[in-house]
């Protein structure tokens, strides 16, 4: 199954996460995972929400450069080697990795990996060939992670 992620090219300054946030806020759109990257003055903010497309006609009608990108979340076990199972798969396959990102969803049981490859098709046949489960956006959306904190 393939999700759905938005990436928002924006400058390295303060704000311009607050105004992603506020745009989705105002939309009653929920984020689920996100990850930032940049490179002196620009970068990129990934996120994965409940609604993608909504979000993505939000943020562009907010002026924001918004792409949504096909990407792959792939449910992995949380233990040792859990990721290097995948890994090793696409590298195998010669498949590239130009982007990912992870969460747990229950400590020492599951976890997310989200994958944004160079060939999203033969990926997705490959992972769900060898056993791994991939989620869409609605499952993604869906996740109620697992929380025990001890304090």
């Amino acid at each position: 199954m393939i999700a759905q992620q938005l990436s928002i090219f924006a400058e390295n300054k303060p704000g311009k996460l607050a105004a992603v946030t506020s745009v989705l806020a105002k939309e009653k759109i929920s984020i689920r995972a996100t990850t930032i990257s940049t490179s002196d003055t620009f970068g990129v903010i990934s996120l994965i929400v409940d609604d993608p497309k909504r979000a993505q006609a939000a943020l562009a009608k907010a002026g924001m450069m918004v792409r949504l990108r096909d990407v792959l979340a792939v449910l992995i076990d949380d233990k040792p080697g859990g990721l290097d199972r995948l890994t090793q798969l696409l590298f195998k396959e010669s498949v590239n990795v130009n982007n990912a990102y992870g969460f747990v969803l229950e400590s020492r049981e599951k976890a997310v990996f989200v994958l944004d490859v160079d060939q999203i098709e033969k990926a997705e046949q490959l992972i769900e060939k060898s056993g791994f489960k991939t989620l869409d956006a609605d499952a993604l959306s869906a996740i109620e992670p697992f929380h025990y904190l001890k304090y």
